[in-house]
């Protein structure tokens, strides 16, 4: 694929940044996509319609699973994720268990949908939540797990399922940023009960704004395409306390151009962010960085980097300078529980997470989307090592 015959489209905060060598991210719009655009313009059809069920099916095969519900964000699909425990046994106030370190959508989600967040601590090596203290948090409350595989890194799924499966708990992955991760051999989003993908602008398969549900069970996807609408039943009919979410022909008709393209996508991030890993070896003394380690495949979101201890610089000064030298880049998310106000009704204290806390304060992340390439890339590296030399380390 060609990416510059697609429509590279930038949102708002992108735009004012084109003057970037390596910006952080893009949308491709397809001629295709801009086909069906005006097809359902002519139509005037422009809610859910056909092409969100040719989207949904098409997005569904490309994970091997049976059903996809499209929705209006990925916070909606984490949050309607949720909702469907409902039907499952569980009651509002039962809690689910998250990572620490996520975009706060993720713990977000869980609360709008009733249930309460039990933050587990993340591995700084891996930025996923860490398999080995997730049973200390397991109470008679706990209805579920939601690993979250960030930057599209997997997550530890084998030990993640198997705790599930001892203690009879759901399984809900947010792959938001994980499109294309393989585990093992086996494709994130198709392993837990539910999976849920954010469509953003910038992530590999977009439709602008969107998200979309992903499951197996056939129950499970009946209660998802009612809560997204009202909790609905029918006609006009309400058996659910729902959400208002549904996706629109024309978010539909982008996510079906990005399908057509998404190995494509998927291969040139993949080339960029392994040139840039093979390049980083050189920096291990310096920092934790975005790896591929055996038995997974990345579906890569973006480049992540946590500063290591004992360094003469902050993490301030090295975005300052990746700024300078035109690399766009953006914080790591942070530690929810400890560093989002809105969390704090829940008594969490700074030191709680500790892992979290540190990738937060000290971890950026930087793009290599589809269109970056392989000499971009080398600017960073070139970029890195030259900001690493000026400090007076040897590299």
């Amino acid at each position: 694929m060609d990416f510059n015959k697609t429509t590279a489209i930038k949102d708002g905060q992108e735009a004012a940044k084109s003057s970037y060598k390596v910006p952080f991210g893009t949308v491709s719009i397809t001629p295709y996509a801009q086909e069906l655009i005006n097809k359902a313009i002519e139509r005037r059809w422009l809610t859910k319609g056909q092409y969100v069920k040719e989207f949904e099916e098409k997005f569904a095969a490309l994970f091997g699973v049976k059903y996809g519900i499209a929705v209006s964000s990925g916070t909606d699909a984490d949050a309607i994720a949720c909702a469907v425990l409902y039907d499952f046994g569980a009651r509002r106030g039962d809690e689910i268990i998250v990572p620490a370190l996520t975009f706060v959508a993720t713990g977000n989600a869980v609360l709008q949908a009733g249930f309460t967040p039990v933050f587990v601590d993340v591995k700084r090596e891996t930025l996923n939540i860490d398999p080995e203290k997730i049973e200390k948090a397991i109470t008679p409350r706990t209805r579920a797990i939601m690993p979250v595989h960030l930057m599209g890194k997997p997550a530890a799924m084998d030990e993640i399922l198997g705790i599930a499966q001892k203690h009879d708990l759901h399984v809900i992955e947010d792959a938001a940023e994980a499109h294309g991760a393989e585990y093992k051999g086996r494709k994130i989003g198709a392993m837990g009960d539910m999976a849920c993908f954010s469509l953003y602008a910038a992530h590999i398969v977009t439709t602008i704004e969107g998200g979309m549900l992903i499951t197996n069970n056939e129950r499970m996807a009946e209660a998802a395409r009612s809560l997204r609408n009202h909790g609905i039943d029918g006609k006009f009919q309400f058996k659910r306390i729902g959400f208002s979410a549904k996706m629109n022909e024309i978010e539909a008709a982008v996510g079906l151009g990005n399908i057509r393209i998404f190995h494509d996508i998927l291969e040139k991030r993949r080339a960029n962010v392994r040139h840039l890993i093979k390049a980083f070896k050189k920096f291990d003394d310096y920092f934790w960085y975005l790896k591929e380690d055996r038995d997974e495949v990345l579906g890569p979101h973006a480049f992540s980097l946590i500063l290591k201890p004992g360094l003469n610089f902050t993490k301030n000064e090295f975005v300052t300078y990746l700024e300078k030298q035109g690399v766009d880049s953006r914080n790591l998310f942070y530690s929810i529980p400890t560093q989002t106000a809105s969390y704090e009704f829940m008594g969490h204290e700074k030191g709680d997470f500790p892992e979290a806390e540190y990738c937060s304060d000290h971890g950026t992340h930087i793009g290599c989307h589809q269109d970056v390439g392989i000499g971009q890339m080398d600017h960073i590296i070139a970029t890195v090592e030259g900001f690493l030399k000026a400090k007076g380390y040897r590299v």
